[in-house]
């Protein structure tokens, strides 16, 4: 069941992104993501943040901003390829016509992942916050 994230999710929600973030990209230092907690948690209660359940857990989230571009997806290292990460994309691209976003070069399970579900590569950038080098993704 995917849902809209609720004060009670947020425990479940930062863990998963904590350490999906530490999993994911292990060429940034963990200070960075661990750095960012506190703003993150503050900024997720404002955002479009839905959430899937799986078991009344929280087994992974998609938060947006703007019209359509997706700040980030996560699923829990026990969830991971289920399909969730692509009934929340789905989910998103029946509410927005286009979703865009951007991930990481080195990231390659998450690029793959992206191409796959008809997104695109628009375009090359340095990520200004850790100077890694990024992909922005589009998909119509």
């Amino acid at each position: 069941m995917i849902r809209s994230l609720a004060d009670k999710d947020l425990d479940e929600v930062m863990e998963i992104w904590l350490s999906g973030n530490l999993q994911a990209h292990p060429f940034i230092p963990a200070s960075y993501w661990k750095g960012k907690e506190a703003l993150v948690r503050r900024l997720l209660l404002d955002a479009e943040v839905y959430v899937f359940l799986e078991n009344k857990r929280v087994a992974g989230f998609i938060g947006l901003s703007g019209k359509g571009y997706i700040e980030g997806l996560f699923v829990h290292a026990d969830y991971r390829r289920k399909g969730i990460g692509k009934a929340l994309l789905d989910f998103c691209f029946k509410r927005f016509s286009e979703l865009s976003l951007s991930v990481y070069k080195e990231n390659k399970t998450a690029l793959h992942f992206y191409l796959q579900n008809g997104f695109s590569v628009q375009r090359k950038q340095i990520n200004p916050e850790t100077g890694a080098e990024e992909f922005f993704l589009h998909r119509c």
